[in-house]
């Protein structure tokens, strides 16, 4: 059941008028453990009577056993379709009768439930006490998973059928070809899950010592106390047994891999193209050079390098883009394109010699102080509803980051230099590591 995702990838202006100041303000986080171990992420938003709540774990993908690719989606998914005395029916309509929004989702390295409730009463008390029941005494039922299992095969066979899901398949599996972030589903893999893995996978991963509760809305610190520690006292204890996050680096990765061109006939109109490789992972102190550096080759949209020289000079396609993806291990920088078949090598070829010139020779003077310019101004949008807001406080507890990460955030995008976003830049993308992967029409 998915509401959010991915803490990987992260909407109104609840958390800055909660705060009655400027976008430059700083935000009153607090952090603390539970008794049971768990880390505690907390900010007061007093504007609206709302709480956001959300719970995640060390349960996403990268937790997946090689021969059963899945298994932490399908028991993200199962949870909320059952509980102690209650079907997945009663469980949508107890949410519904409060007016709060329930999801789980699974992502590369967490998984986790969220809720949306109102603080008036009883609204409240009956959300946060359904929620307790749904995270807690989960039932995983054998017929309604046989049901979501033949769901997932139909709609993993469907997607199969489209050009962008072939793309970033094969794009994952060449960047990532002995890590989890590169293992991908198939029918035998889905099948291969049964309702006993899931049990224990979340007696297994579903850790109440593990476990990271984020807490942003309309309650006071004792609230959130009490709160936190109900959620996760009655939770499984244990140790996990995956490597920690972190513990495969970007030269690491980049070893087990080589820069190559995968190509993957198609007979869509449009040839998908992306290219990239794995690099960055969350707190790397290079994060703000290759964040303005990235604004400018394929990030700041109209204004960026890919899509003047692709888009608006030649007309090769309607977007171009870049990012990076920091991870608990190294993520990806990835660039994409999608053009004309026809159209197909003539992009691709633009595309490797605007990112090849930009390895060699990063930003100018002039371009970096519009894409900071940018990035600082847009800020007050990134944390501009509790919905963002605990996004990134989530991000911020999942990773370890520190509580000032938010408000030195403009700081650290001001310090940023040409020399530092190119030497970033070229340190962390190897021209000679670079996987391409060309879904649709031959490039000629």
């Amino acid at each position: 059941m998915t509401l959010w995702m991915n803490p990987f990838k992260t909407a109104l202006t609840v958390g800055l008028v909660a705060l009655g100041a400027s976008a430059h303000a700083a935000l009153p986080i607090e952090s603390w453990k539970t008794d049971s171990g768990a880390k505690v992420m907390y900010m007061r938003a007093e504007a609206l009577p709302i709480l956001d709540l959300r719970i995640d774990f060390f349960a996403g993908n990268r937790a997946d056993p090689k021969d059963k690719i899945g298994l932490a989606g399908a028991t993200a998914d199962m949870i909320g379709r059952g509980a102690e005395g209650l079907d997945e029916n009663q469980i949508a309509d107890g949410f519904a009768d409060t007016g709060a929004v329930f999801g789980s989702a699974a992502g590369e390295d967490s998984a986790g439930l969220q809720l949306r409730t109102l603080t008036s009463e009883p609204e409240f008390s009956k959300s946060i006490a359904l929620f307790k029941t749904v995270l807690q005494k989960p039932v995983f039922d054998a017929q309604v998973y046989a049901r979501e299992q033949v769901r997932s095969i139909a709609g993993l066979k469907e997607a199969l059928t489209k050009p962008d899901t072939l793309a970033q398949r094969a794009f994952s599996q060449a960047l990532y070809p002995q890590h989890p972030y590169g293992y991908v589903e198939t029918e035998q893999s889905i099948k291969a899950v049964t309702i006993d893995d899931i049990r224990q996978f979340y007696k297994s991963h579903y850790l109440g010592n593990a476990a990271v509760v984020s807490i942003v809305g309309n309650i006071t610190r004792a609230q959130a106390e009490k709160l936190a520690n109900e959620l996760t006292a009655p939770l499984p204890k244990g140790t996990l047994t995956e490597p920690a996050l972190g513990s495969a680096t970007a030269e690491q990765l980049q070893a087990q891999m080589q820069g190559q061109t995968i190509q993957i006939d198609h007979p869509a109109a449009q040839s998908h193209i992306l290219m990239g490789l794995p690099t960055l992972a969350r707190g790397n102190p290079s994060y703000f050079d290759l964040l303005v550096a990235n604004h400018v080759l394929g990030g700041g949209g109209f204004n960026s390098r890919l899509m003047n020289e692709i888009r608006e000079k030649r007309g090769l396609a309607y977007s171009a883009y870049s990012y990076f993806m920091p991870s608990g291990d190294a993520g990806p920088f990835q660039a994409g394109v999608q053009t004309k078949r026809e159209q197909t090598g003539q992009a691709l070829e633009l595309m490797r010699k605007t990112i090849l010139d930009f390895i060699a020779k990063g930003p100018s003077a002039e371009e970096l102080k519009a894409a900071k310019a940018n990035l600082v101004g847009g800020f007050p949008l990134r944390v501009d509803s509790n919905s963002k807001l605990i996004s990134n406080i989530s991000m911020m507890g999942l990773y370890n980051l520190p509580l000032d990460y938010l408000d030195t955030w403009t700081a650290n995008i001001e310090k940023v230099t040409v020399d530092s976003a190119r030497k970033a830049f070229a340190n962390a993308v190897k021209a000679d590591k670079l996987v391409t992967v060309v879904v649709g029409g031959q490039p000629k």
